[in-house]
């Protein structure tokens, strides 16, 4: 345990850093989860809405420095091979 007041602040900061990191991942994960069963449903707007959310998300999660921009890259690949049409 921090005896310094600092140190104190410090350890609290990257605990509420850690859980926002925490959400972010978990928010993708899901909205991943959701495109999926869109896919699989077969609605073309449900689709296109939900990938819509997960790339806005994933970028944001990239500024926010909650995910590394390569990270980010593989998922936005991942989810728009998933958008398209199967040959």
């Amino acid at each position: 345990m921090p005896n310094i007041k600092q140190q104190k602040k410090r350890v609290r900061t990257a605990a509420e850093q850690r859980f926002e990191n925490l959400r972010y991942t978990s928010t993708i994960k899901t909205l991943t989860k959701r495109l999926s069963a869109a896919v699989d449903g077969g609605d073309a707007s449900a689709i296109e809405s939900e990938h819509k959310g997960l790339v806005k998300l994933i970028d944001r999660a990239v500024s926010r420095g909650a995910l590394h921009r390569n990270a980010a890259a593989r998922k936005k690949s991942q989810a728009a091979r998933l958008v398209a049409p199967k040959k």
